[in-house]
């Protein structure tokens, strides 16, 4: 038997899309909270992006996600579960050998690391086009016959950068080059590698502990609760990364502000304190259990419907 296997990257696939038309809402919500400004609590953004912009705001630039997300879930997935049937082949010498503790958290760090390549410009240009609505705040503007007027309390409107997308990306190589592409690249890293971590490993644990006995699949509902848990797990714990990663892409849709990880942690501590790096902790925690579990059960019934063929 062969460790590698097509399956695992076509269920991550399906899991994927389903997953992103049913996070993608809350996923706006949690980017303006941790990005943007003028925002009290989790409610005050959530009723501020509908009276502004209606039920649509919620679904901003959802059509590059549900094209590529979809693709990154299919790799994440399909990496995750080839490299444990590897290190398994390599261990013991059968790819269907049990995995064990240490087996899993190899599989999974090394998904993270790795998933980073392709995520990394996804997450960006989602970013990017989920700011677009944001107010700039303007320390200076001149008017025409009186000078330079400070404006420093005043929102201006942000006008639209990006046309969708392809002209996201387009404007993002011509101003920044590949490199913008990666931009919290790094925060990235850090945001996943234990991410997914305590996401692959909390799902397996509480599936075999949900199992009616140690040979049977976990029922459909199981599988929802198990992967629902370790999506809010994953997410809660990833927060203060993702709220550097997340300030790092999308400052350069005004002056950019942050050198790096480093100046951009010191900077956000400096002027918002420690609360600032748990800021959308608690629509992670929300989002994250229907979002994964909407993502495990997708996967796990399109994977058993690919086998029984």
């Amino acid at each position: 038997m062969t460790f590698f296997r097509l399956d695992d990257f076509l269920a991550g696939w399906i899991g994927g899309a389903s997953s992103v038309i049913v996070g993608h809402p809350l996923d706006t919500v949690k980017t303006r909270l941790q990005a943007g400004k003028g925002y009290k609590n989790t409610f005050h953004c959530i009723v501020t992006i509908y009276k502004k912009e209606t039920v649509a705001g919620f679904f901003k630039g959802l059509s590059f996600p549900l094209a590529s997300i979809t693709l990154y879930n299919s790799m994440v997935f399909g990496f995750f579960n080839n490299s444990q049937r590897l290190i398994s082949k390599l261990r013991y010498g059968d790819g269907r050998h049990p995995s064990g503790m240490l087996d899993l958290t190899v599989a999974s760090m090394t998904t993270g690391l790795v998933s980073v390549g392709l995520g990394a410009p996804v997450d960006l240009v989602k970013i990017r086009l989920q700011m677009q609505t944001q107010p700039v705040l303007a320390e200076n503007i001149t008017l025409a016959g009186n000078g330079i007027v400070p404006l420093r309390t005043m929102g201006l409107q942000a006008q639209p950068v990006y046309r969708g997308p392809l002209h996201c990306i387009s404007s993002i190589l011509q101003t920044e080059g590949i490199q913008g592409l990666y931009r919290g690249a790094g925060a990235m890293v850090l945001r996943d590698v234990p991410g997914y971590t305590l996401y692959f490993i909390p799902y397996i644990l509480f599936c075999d502990w949900l199992k009616p006995n140690g040979n049977s699949s976990p029922h459909p509902c199981f599988i929802c609760l198990a992967g629902g848990l370790a999506g809010s797990i994953s997410w809660v714990t990833a927060t203060p990364a993702d709220v550097v990663k997340s300030r790092l892409q999308a400052d350069v849709m005004h002056n950019r502000k942050y050198k790096g990880i480093v100046h951009c942690i010191i900077q956000s501590y400096k002027t918002e304190g420690i609360h600032v790096f748990f800021r959308g902790a608690t629509v992670n925690a929300v989002r994250g259990f229907p979002m994964s579990a909407t993502m495990f059960l997708g996967y796990e019934l399109s994977l058993r419907f690919f086998r029984s063929l």
